[in-house]
């Protein structure tokens, strides 16, 4: 349900002597942040820092010692964290700048290109489009990146272009830094998918083929400062119902997760891109690995950003887990945990009828039956 009377803008809110109700998270939610709900106060996760390089030079050992440690973390709590993973720097270090420009327009200018419930590019104040209460603390900017030219729906093909036509002439270079970004993520996606294949024990290119023509989104933010950041959330606790998230961000920290039954904090690398499993690959792999659960602080002085890129499978694609891997499950009646998909159900519903947490997936194989998309 949309709150047409919260607008998020950050020059006029932040001077509010108290945080507006809509931003509050109830106690009683399940969700709501602690005492302890700033960075610092939490112990960090020791996370395993996956070294790619091995993996570009074909060294096979190299290659074994990764997909283990990608392994055991995925099977605990779905993240991790990639160096030497050959995205320039320099790229990355773009794709950062560019962000000024986006998130210091006028505000009259952001709600030109607001999304609208349902739609997945364009701007975002809080998800207000989405959401009357509960609201996360951060504006975003998203665009659609399709691996190739593969059905009728061209939104999000070229991003350059819809960054230019839609924000106008002066964000052309914003437009070629972002498709150019987009690209290199998408080549890191299928790096990690095939690690992930030999990882989980099946042919290392299955999850590369089935990936390689997929549909994904790139995803700006921007935490700004709040006053009272013990009673919000940049992000709120969820697991994300895509299938891959490749995240960089900056040093100012505030993204957890949650493992071994408590919150920990995980510690900022310009170097490495944080890595973590969603929900539709947890399908994919047949709940052997975990999707990750995860939320973002906020910072009462500083200003948070980070560049999210949801990998996911063409539209047309059914979700489900490769027969052999089904195969080496010990009870057999159990042998096929969930049921068979495709993405764009599982999107409509996050999108149209249910906020996403750490039950999304159990939830829309609830609703499924009762879907006109089957």
């Amino acid at each position: 349900m949309s709150s047409p009377c919260i607008m998020f803008d950050p020059s006029m809110i932040q001077n509010q002597p108290k945080l507006p109700k809509e931003f509050i998270w109830s106690k009683g939610s399940g969700y709501e942040p602690d005492s302890n709900n700033q960075q610092g106060n939490h112990d960090v996760l020791n996370e395993p820092l996956v070294d790619l390089e091995g993996f570009f030079r074909g060294d096979e050992e190299a290659i074994k010692q990764a997909s283990e440690s990608i392994n055991k973390a995925c099977m605990t709590h779905g993240f991790f964290q990639v160096t030497n993973h050959r995205v320039d720097s320099s790229l990355i270090r773009a794709a950062h700048d560019q962000m000024d420009g986006l998130f210091k327009l006028p505000m009259e200018k952001k709600l030109r290109v607001q999304k609208n419930k349902g739609e997945m590019c364009g701007y975002s104040g809080a998800h207000a489009h989405r959401f009357s209460k509960q609201l996360p603390w951060k504006e975003t900017f998203s665009f659609g990146y399709n691996y190739v030219d593969n059905d009728d729906d061209q939104e999000g093909v070229i991003v350059s272009d819809y960054i230019k036509s839609s924000l106008g002439d002066e964000f052309e270079f914003a437009g070629w830094v972002y498709q150019r970004y987009c690209e290199a993520m998408k080549d890191l996606s299928l790096v990690i998918f095939e690690l992930l294949g030999i990882s989980l024990g099946v042919e290392k290119q299955h999850f590369r083929k089935f990936f390689e023509d997929g549909n994904s989104l790139l995803r700006c933010n921007s935490y700004p400062p709040c006053k009272e950041p013990s009673l919000t959330f940049g992000t709120g606790p969820h697991c994300d119902p895509t299938s891959l998230t490749i995240l960089h961000q900056d040093l100012v920290g505030g993204l957890e997760v949650f493992a071994n039954n408590k919150w920990q904090a995980v510690r900022p690398r310009l170097d490495a891109f944080v890595i973590n499993i969603g929900d539709t690959f947890m399908a994919m792999c047949n709940g052997r690995y975990k999707s990750c659960l995860h939320r973002a602080l906020v910072n009462k002085k500083r200003e948070r950003r980070s560049l999210v890129f949801f990998v996911n499978p063409r539209k047309d694609k059914v979700v489900k887990p490769p027969q052999d891997l089904v195969d080496r499950e010990e009870d057999t009646t159990m042998s096929r945990r969930y049921p068979d998909f495709k993405w764009p159900q599982l999107l409509e519903f996050t999108q149209m009828h249910y906020r996403a947490d750490v039950t999304t997936l159990q939830s829309f194989f609830q609703w499924l039956p009762s879907s006109n998309l089957l």
